[in-house]
């Protein structure tokens, strides 16, 4: 089964993402704060990158990879460390 991309949309928190082979994967927008915090004209402002690997929005610096959204991860930038 292919995991590329081809269209995303949008409704009351959730991102749906159509790929290729016919799947549509639904992630709810609190994985990622920034698309949560945006308004709709911002969320469609995307851009399908890689061929369909990635999702990417410039003007939120957010940048999302298909094959990490089908395995259920959110937004790393916030992850904590645990020293040893």
């Amino acid at each position: 089964m292919s995991s590329l991309a081809k269209s995303i949309s949008f409704d009351q928190g959730m991102m749906w993402v159509d790929l290729v082979d016919g799947r549509k994967l639904g992630t709810p927008l609190a994985y990622f704060p920034r698309l949560l915090n945006a308004t709709p004209e911002l969320l469609n402002r995307y851009v399908i990158s890689g061929g369909g690997t990635g999702l990417h929005w410039d003007e939120l610096d957010e940048d999302i990879s298909v094959e990490y959204l089908l395995m259920g991860i959110g937004d790393r930038t916030r992850e904590t460390r645990v020293a040893a």
